[in-house]
């Protein structure tokens, strides 16, 4: 059974950091993409940014480029979310995700690409 368990979210100041974290479980995630998307209450849940498996490519939404950043850790089964510079339309609840058949390219990716989800953690930026 695949599991991928989101961590590092809370209350944060604009202009502030916060580092997700995805760590995933049950299966190979070698040579799979991961994703984070986000949802906030409601709206959609809306791609942010993905990483190829050797993290070499990535691709971020135009609004948190420079701000965001993503990585992972093979060896951890572990992808990351590094936010900087934070802002309160960043508020929402940060979802990861994995799909062995997704393949990343220079496009926002929709959410039904992804077969593989966290449960989500929860980011509010207060103003």
């Amino acid at each position: 059974q695949v599991r991928l368990v989101e961590s590092g979210g809370g209350l944060v100041q604009a202009g502030g950091s916060l580092r997700l974290s995805c760590a995933g479980s049950g299966r190979s995630f070698v040579g799979v993409t991961m994703g984070w998307f986000r949802q906030a209450p409601g709206k959609e849940r809306d791609f942010v940014t993905a990483i190829s498996w050797s993290g070499g490519s990535t691709y971020y939404i135009d609004s948190v480029k420079g701000r965001f950043t993503v990585s992972r850790d093979n060896a951890k089964n572990t992808v990351y979310l590094q936010m900087n510079s934070v802002k309160p339309e960043d508020t929402a609840v940060y979802y990861c995700a994995a799909d062995p058949r997704f393949r990343l390219a220079a496009r926002a990716a929709d959410a039904n690409e992804f077969e593989y989800w966290g449960q989500g953690t929860q980011v509010t930026v207060s103003s």
